[in-house]
């Protein structure tokens, strides 16, 4: 289904199956192109199936943006060890909702996605990792994964050929611990959900102490449109050192929300005012978080001819992120929304690091009180060292995603804290209700 109108923005390669009748199924995927990549493919050898992802500059789609094509060259497909394909569709950073469409709406992609990256690494066999609370999507999925057993693209011999590759989808229990690649491999190996010590990182020890690609889906569901077409069409889409478009999940006070494709380097004003329909009720931009609750948050100065892309972001110090885009108008409370912030990461702390499972809760319970007008003014600068003395100290980003965005809040709107300890706090309810003790 759709969750928008598609607007006449919007450069659709990975969403150009949307709103088909059927789209989920195999007819309609092979009657649009559906597995023309993977017969290509076929033809490649694995060295020219990673040059042409290297050539179309795609960047991991699950945050780190990172270089797809260096990434999968690090398999050692020379290994006596089998190698694995996972798919990361935890999907656990707030407000990102991008990949669930992509498997509703086309869950045949990410399987030719899968089978590209499995001819590149030698793999034969994957599985899809899928966040707890999309449970749902693993029917949607296990039925596309069936007809492509009858038809011939997974399973022994495909299409005729000496390539054979197994399909098995396993879902998490609703982590966000588990959408970081090592403590999703833990999952999926039955254990706790908690970050491995790196290196060896996954390309080498991976899913079953084995060599491993894992990728997002958005990352994965790319891959047929890059050997179909080419990578350096993928890559003329986007910038010069990221190519093709982005699923972003624009939500917050916009008066068009919805997930939109749009090519990487596109105008963070026409995205909001022209995709997203300007805000609503013709308020002012206040605040910006542009990848997901993890990412710096940005002032509406800082907006200005910024574009979404990874080294825009990185100039302005925050992140692309994972496409969560929220836009927060003029009569946001800052307090509030570090509060909301914090209360998330407090909850999904796995616990495993001191730093991350006490800061996050000292943090919450601080910022309750704050919010509430019992605040003192020390705690203004204890807020803001707290999350400071969290980044780069625990085993996982989580430490460091509860940090960045609260350290960008207390520095850029001190004033709105300095108002709360002057008895001006916000106008919105008592949150103290709505946060646990």
């Amino acid at each position: 289904m759709l969750y928008n109108e598609p607007s006449p923005l919007e450069v659709r390669v990975l969403s150009r199956r949307f709103g088909l009748p059927n789209s989920a199924s195999i007819d309609t995927y092979l009657a649009t192109d559906g597995y023309k990549a993977l017969r290509k493919a076929l033809e490649m050898k694995p060295e020219e199936i990673i040059e042409e992802v290297k050539t179309s500059n795609l960047r991991g789609r699950g945050g780190a943006g990172f270089s797809t094509g260096m990434k999968w060259s690090f398999v050692p497909r020379t290994s006596p060890k089998p190698k694995y394909i996972v798919v990361n569709a935890d999907e656990s950073e707030p407000v990102t909702c991008k990949d669930r469409v992509l498997i509703e709406n086309d869950p045949h992609q990410l399987i030719e996605g899968m089978l590209i990256a499995a001819l590149a690494a030698d793999a034969h066999a994957g599985y899809i990792y899928i966040r707890g609370e999309y449970r749902y999507l693993i029917d949607i999925l296990d039925t596309a994964i069936a007809e492509a057993y009858q038809h011939g693209y997974l399973g022994k011999n495909i299409l005729g050929t000496s390539f054979s590759f197994d399909a098995y989808t396993h879902t998490g229990a609703g982590a966000y611990e588990c959408g970081e690649e090592s403590a999703l491999l833990e999952s999926l190996e039955g254990k706790r959900g908690i970050p491995r010590i790196r290196p060896p990182f996954p390309a080498v020890v991976g899913a079953f102490q084995c060599p491993t690609v894992l990728n997002n889906v958005e990352t994965y569901c790319a891959a047929p449109a890059i050997i179909r077409d080419g990578g350096a069409a993928f890559a003329a889409l986007g910038v010069p050192k990221a190519g093709g478009t982005k699923l972003t999940c624009l939500t917050g006070h916009v008066n068009k929300p919805g997930v939109y494709e749009l090519p990487l380097g596109f105008s963070v004003d026409k995205m909001i005012n022209e995709v997203g329909g300007g805000i609503r009720g013709g308020k002012k931009l206040k605040a910006f978080i542009p990848g997901g609750s993890s990412c710096p948050v940005l002032t509406a100065a800082e907006c200005e001819g910024l574009t979404m892309d990874y080294d825009a972001m990185a100039k302005r110090k925050t992140m692309l992120g994972s496409g969560g885009v929220v836009i927060m108008d003029e009569d946001t409370c800052m307090v509030k929304v570090a509060l909301r912030i914090m209360r998330f990461y407090a909850h999904e702390s796995c616990g495993w690091c001191i730093p991350c499972r006490e800061g996050t809760s000292w943090l919450r319970k601080t910022l309750v009180r704050f919010h509430d007008g019992m605040g003192q003014r020390d705690d203004i600068g204890l807020i803001g060292d707290l999350a400071k003395n969290m980044l780069g100290r625990t085993f996982c980003p989580l430490g460091d995603a509860a940090a960045l965005p609260t350290i960008s809040i207390v520095e850029k709107w001190a004033a709105e804290f300095e108002a709360h300890l002057n008895g001006r706090p916000c106008p919105y309810e008592n949150v103290s209700q709505l946060v646990m003790a």
